[in-house]
Parts: structure tokens; sequence; C-alpha cells
């Protein structure tokens, strides 16, 4: 499995750095000298960086098979990823990727309500997008408090949802609306 980390931009200067549009929250630990990364298209990697530095809020890459601004321009739009074997788990322990959520069973205690679908990466809080057998899409704030356990090796995710966020009790749904006034 692999994740995407950065997109490349444009080239910056004439001895072949690039701008790098940053996909990943550590930046500091994946850009490192000496990090390789498969690249998509294929025909354009792999890529060693050489240097990494900050221009502002732009992250600036140079690569060691990069030498000069025409093969800079040759990389625009490419895809640098690292596989996740690399990725060292020990560094969160709360953290999780997408691609480890979806396709995971939504329970509430033993009822399964649904599957993971996606994960939305928000500046305050998470996302998780759990779609229910009859195709419902429902945002859960995927935060301990609402998703206490998330167990990849049994293939399921806790959620304890606050009353009205994630009707699981299909009864009710079904339940006559109460009679109007006359």
């Amino acid at each position: 499995m692999q994740l995407q980390v950065a997109r490349i931009g444009k080239p910056h200067g004439i001895r072949g750095e690039v701008t790098v549009q940053v996909l990943t929250d550590a930046p500091e630990d994946r850009f490192v000298p000496g990090t390789e990364f498969v690249v998509e298209p294929a025909s354009a990697g792999p890529l060693t960086v050489s240097s990494a530095r900050w221009n502002k809020d732009i992250l600036l890459l140079g690569f060691e098979e990069v030498t000069d601004r025409n093969r800079a321009e040759t990389l625009r739009g490419a895809k640098l990823f690292i596989g996740t074997e690399e990725l060292d788990e020990d560094d969160d322990d709360e953290g999780w990727y997408e691609h480890e959520l979806v396709g995971l069973q939504a329970r509430v205690g033993s009822r399964v309500v649904g599957k993971i679908t996606a994960l939305a990466t928000m500046p305050v809080q998470d996302l998780l997008t759990v779609t229910t057998p009859d195709g419902e899409e429902i945002l859960i704030p995927f935060v301990e408090q609402i998703v206490p356990e998330v167990n990849i090796e049994e293939g399921f995710v806790l959620l304890t949802p606050p009353d009205g966020l994630f009707e699981v009790n299909a009864d009710d749904a079904a339940s006559p609306e109460p009679e109007g006034r006359e």
C-alpha cells in the first residue's frame, strides 16, 4: 500500500528545485534528504530528496536525480508516494490513515450500522463517513468520545454516538408519525 505525500508543482530556480503541494501532516518527517519516493508516473522516478527548504509557505525540494530546470519542468504534476510500511507507527498512536479505515464495519455496541467509506481531514476535527446498509451517508466526528475504539485486526470501529446523530433503531424510523391536530 502506498500513501501520497505530495504533488510536484513548478520548477524553482535553475538548479532543479521544484515547489510541492504538501499532502501530509508531517512534512518535517517525510521530506528529509535521503528519502526515496515512488513517483506517478513511474517514468519520472524514483526520486531521492537531496534538499528540502521552506520559502514562505512553499516547500522547495531538490532531488539527486534532477540537476537542472529543464528536468525539473518534466516533473510538474507528478505525485510522490511512500510505502505505508515506511511509516513509523510509533509516532502517533492516535492517528489513522484513510486506507486503514475504509471498509471497516461501523458498530454501535454489537450491532453493525454501516461501513466506513471515507475519512475527511478537517481543520478542527476529522470526520468519518459511514454509509448505512440503505445507502445513507452519515458524518461522524472522529473524536475519542464518539469513536472510542478502532480495531483494524477485527475489522470494525466502535461508535458511541450522541442521541440524534446516528439513528440505530430501525423500529423507531418505521414507527408511525404522531397524529396531527384536528
